[in-house]
This record gives structure tokens, sequence and C-alpha cells, in this order.
């Protein structure tokens, strides 16, 4: 999950790369959604095994409101800190 500078955006998707995907949204080489709202901090990841699960995952994700989706970021990351660095 990415989020604008203020946390009022949460964007969600999929990738086999993380980083390369990130730095792609930080740089603001992806047009769309992301570029148009400054989504770029890498707040929430999780891995899956297989592409199937990870679409799965993404779409049950997206379905959620939003103070189910920000519960889930803050559990792990009550500070809604950046963790490009980290990966």
């Amino acid at each position: 999950m990415l989020a604008s500078r203020d946390n009022t955006t949460v964007y969600i998707g999929v990738t086999s790369d993380l980083k390369q995907r990130v730095f792609q949204h930080k740089s603001h080489l992806v047009a769309g959604f992301t570029k148009r709202y400054n989504v770029d901090k890498l707040v929430y990841y999780e891995t899956c095994g297989d592409v199937i699960s990870a679409i799965s995952r993404e779409k049950q994700l997206k379905s959620w409101h939003r103070e189910r989706k920000n519960k889930l970021i803050e559990r792990s990351n009550p500070e809604w800190c950046d963790l490009y660095d980290n990966i």
C-alpha cells in the first residue's frame, strides 16, 4: 500500500518487484492515480507465494472500507513511516 504524504490517500497494487515498482512511483514514472495524487510513500506490504494469491488479496483489500485499511497499516506501521528504504 502506498499513501500520500499526509496519509489521506491510499493506493493498493500488485507487483513482482516491490522495490522497483515503488521507485517508479516515487520518480513519478507511472502515469495515473499515484502520480496525480502524489501517492508514493510505502506504508504496508505483504508477500504472496504466487500471482493468483496476490491478486486475490489485492481485490480483498481494495474492497475494505478505509478505516479497516488504516487499522491494517497501523498494526505494523503505527507512525505511517515510509518503508521503502527497508525493503
